[in-house]
Parts: C-alpha cells; sequence; structure tokens
C-alpha cells in the first residue's frame, strides 16, 4: 500500500487503527496481510441508483418503537449486503429509503452484521474478510470509527481474525465477537482501550467467559447480559456483563448457531443454523428444548446458509437472512409460509429489489418512515 494512500485511507478512520494505518511503511504494518480476492470485493462500490429520502427524526426507541406497519413486516430494515459492499434500508411496502454504499473498497467491504446503537443514530458494522468493524453515522452516512486495520489480522493492538457481530452497547461500548482469536471483546471507541476480554487467543474451547470455543454471536440483552454463540458444540451461553455465566447448552437441533438473538419477551432464543439446508430454531433456556422450528430439505422453503433471524415485535413472525439464496424473508409463524421478500431467490444484483449475500440485518424502530413517506 503506498504511504500517500494510506494517509489518505487513514482520514476515514480514527482511533489506533489510524495511526498504524498512517505510520510507517509496509515493514512496519503490524499483522500479516490479508490476500484480498475478486470475491471478497464482490460487486465493488455499487448503488442502487434511487434518489433518497430524507429520513424522518428519530422518535422511537427500542422499548417504544414508532408507529408499526403490521404484517407482514412491521418496520423497516437496515441489511448488510455483504458482497455489494453496502447498507440498505428496505421499507415494508420494499421502497429503499436509505442506502451507505462502500466509501472505500479498502476501508470498507464486505460488510456482514449491521446493528443500530440504542439511540437509532449509529449503526455497528462487523466485516470478517476485512478483518476490521465501523461505526457508521446513520445521518451522515460517514465512518465515525474503525476497530481492525483493513486486510490486516493478527491477535495483539487492534489487531482482529475474522471479527463478527458488532454492536454498540448502552454505555458506549463497542463489542465484537473476534472469531478466530476464540475471544469477544468490549472495546472504548474514545480510543480503542479494551474495556472487557472474554476468551483467550489460540485457547478455543468452551468455558465460558475464560476460553470460547470460536465465538462468531455475541448479543446485548434488554437488561446488558450478553448471549454468546460458540460455533464449536453449537453453545449458546448468557453472561452477565461482569463475567458471570447465568446459563449454556448447545442449541437444539442446530449444527452452526448463528447470532442468537432474544425472543421479543425476552424468555426464549431464536438462532439460525448457518447450513444448507439451513434451519431457525427457538428454544427456552429454562427448559432446555426447542419450541418451535423452521426446517425445509428442497423447494423454494429451503434456506441457504442463513445468517440471521429474528422474532418480529407485534406479529410473532420470523425474519430471516438467507444468504446463499441472496434474500431476506418473513416467515408466517403458525403456517411457515413466506409472506413477505426482498430479493430474487439465487440472483445476484444491486439494482432495486436484488440483494448480493445479505448477511446481516437489524430494524429501524426509531424513524417513523410510514408517516414520512405518505407525505
Amino acid at each position: 500500500m503506498k504511504t500517500l494512500h494510506k494517509i489518505a485511507l487513514a482520514g476515514l478512520m480514527t482511533g489506533a487503527a489510524a495511526a498504524a494505518l498512517a505510520a510507517g511503511g509496509p515493514a512496519k504494518e503490524p499483522g500479516i496481510a490479508v490476500e484480498v480476492t475478486p470475491e471478497m470485493t464482490g460487486a465493488g462500490q455499487v448503488s442502487s441508483g434511487v434518489a433518497l429520502p430524507s429520513p424522518p427524526p428519530v422518535t422511537g426507541n427500542r422499548q417504544r418503537p414508532v408507529a408499526s406497519w403490521g404484517k407482514p413486516l412491521p418496520y423497516p430494515i437496515v441489511i448488510a449486503d455483504r458482497r455489494n459492499n453496502r447498507l440498505i434500508e428496505i421499507a415494508p411496502d420494499k421502497r429503499i429509503v436509505w442506502e451507505f454504499p462502500s466509501p472505500n473498497l479498502t476501508l470498507y467491504r464486505g460488510n456482514e452484521d449491521v446493528n443500530f446503537s440504542q439511540d437509532g443514530r449509529q449503526l455497528a458494522v462487523s466485516e470478517e474478510d476485512n478483518y476490521d468493524a465501523h461505526i457508521v453515522d446513520y445521518e451522515q452516512r460517514a465512518i465515525t470509527y474503525t476497530y481492525g486495520i483493513p486486510n490486516r489480522r493478527g491477535r495483539t493492538g487492534t489487531l482482529l481474525n475474522f471479527p463478527d457481530d458488532a454492536h454498540l452497547l448502552a454505555d458506549g461500548k463497542f463489542m465484537v465477537a473476534d472469531i478466530r482469536n476464540c475471544r469477544i471483546l468490549i472495546v472504548n471507541p474514545k480510543d480503542s482501550h479494551i474495556d472487557t476480554q472474554w476468551g483467550q487467543p489460540g485457547q478455543c474451547r468452551h468455558n465460558p467467559p475464560h476460553q470460547l470455543a470460536f465465538p462468531n454471536g455475541a448479543t446485548p440483552t434488554e437488561n446488558g447480559d450478553i448471549i454468546v454463540s460458540e460455533i464449536s458444540g453449537s453453545w449458546v451461553s448468557r453472561i452477565t456483563r461482569a463475567g458471570k455465566v447465568l446459563w449454556s447448552m448447545p442449541a437444539p437441533h442446530v449444527r452452526y448457531p448463528s447470532d442468537t438473538f432474544p425472543t421479543v419477551d425476552g424468555k426464549q432464543m431464536i438462532v439460525a443454523d448457518f447450513n444448507k439446508p439451513g434451519r431457525v430454531v427457538i428454544f427456552d433456556p429454562a427448559t432446555k428444548k426447542a419450541t418451535w422450528e423452521y426446517f425445509f430439505t428442497e423447494g423454494d422453503k429451503m434456506l441457504d446458509h442463513p445468517s440471521i433471524a429474528r422474532e418480529l415485535p407485534d406479529t410473532g413472525d420470523v425474519l430471516i437472512v438467507d444468504d446463499l439464496h441472496d434474500r431476506v424473508i418473513v416467515v408466517d409463524r403458525q403456517t411457515k409460509e413466506i409472506i413477505w421478500q426482498y430479493g430474487v431467490l439465487g440472483t445476484k444484483g444491486h439494482a432495486p429489489g436484488y440483494l448480493n449475500y445479505p448477511d446481516g440485518i437489524d430494524l429501524d424502530v426509531f424513524r417513523d418512515w410510514k408517516a414520512a413517506l405518505k407525505k
């Protein structure tokens, strides 16, 4: 990487990662360089080309959301459209209302998980095969913080190794599951200081919170506990911020748990099985049994490596990111029929109506797009 390009790129970043990127020549760069393949850059810097409306103000929150659209999808969704290297927000009527294309493919590509901050004004984004994680300002459509160094992997300093599932916590700290380093980090974005670390690089076994077996999910709950998913053994655990394990169990009927979330009432868990055919399971930690499943082995209802499943507020239906089918769907809880879909089954694209390996999702309960789009 040429020095002038490095300095320009560092201007888009903050924290220790920016300093490490801008300082010195290649010999001084930390970590191990990652070979960037055509698959990793995907479609490049693309956009839907749609004229975007002005976002309405933030008037809701997770506890008191804005007015629901009802069935089939109660709220707009922000999608991490991984191989289009963009975030895109889709209203329940399938209009594109907000979009953040990659400003720089070195710094920002392969976004695979996205989650709103508590106030709805920022987005936490992780990029596994770019080896970094970001904070994006929703209003400015700008990257305001980066942890990790793009295209370089490692286990020291701010280096990461296949980071997944970033979240901004209620206290402003930034959390990321660092899969191949077998740890979860909670860092302070003000100075990139590690506030909390669960797990240790090279100690990849299930013994939370001291050791973790390839964690790919770390989801904050309403009361501040963290739901941790580990790939090996399909373990799901609930851990307090102080590091106390409240319960730990293998997710039933799941081979590869991906980003476990609480159900709307907080009593059960919902998890996607990242396989083909994929599966979605809701289970009760109190009984350690599955209470609902979505699983088909053929046809249009079959899932191909789903990465996220969420129970929807108001309706109780299930929102699923069906990654390798290039679509996001809503499944009716009772009939298990697909009642809403964005993306065309098995067809990649970035024009309106298309996705390219969607991998992450969150609900925009913060802005009343329903009222704004009527004006």
